[in-house]
């Protein structure tokens, strides 16, 4: 049995095809992290993958809309969100997959689902 500390993981991002992790793999990738209130995440699209964010605790908004704990929220490929927590300690467990690396493209173009 081996013991982590999740600060040492960049993001939370524990699994995944990147480095440091846990468990190396192009399949799937996997974070938990807490955020403060106001943690703005700019909008943006994934080309190849899918990810589910999990609200563990707190609450976040996400395209407008306010997504509280155990609301579990798919994003399909090339479907554009933003993420702000509205409260301190708000924490997500987000799961992707694939797991590719550079899989992550800014926009501002609100016209995107």
């Amino acid at each position: 049995m081996r013991k982590y500390k999740l600060n040492d993981f960049k993001g939370g991002w524990v699994a995944g095809n990147f480095e440091p992790t846990i468990f190396k793999t192009n399949e799937f990738e996997v974070s938990v992290k807490s955020y403060k209130k106001g943690e703005y995440q700019d909008r943006h699209i994934h080309k190849e993958a899918e990810e589910v964010s999990i609200i563990i605790q707190g609450s976040a908004k996400m395209n407008g809309k306010i997504y509280k704990k155990n609301d579990i929220i798919l994003i399909e490929k090339n479907e554009a969100t933003d993420f702000m927590p509205l409260e301190d300690n708000t924490t997500t467990c987000v799961i992707k997959t694939p797991s590719v690396i550079g899989d992550k493209y800014f926009t501002d173009d609100t016209d995107l689902p």
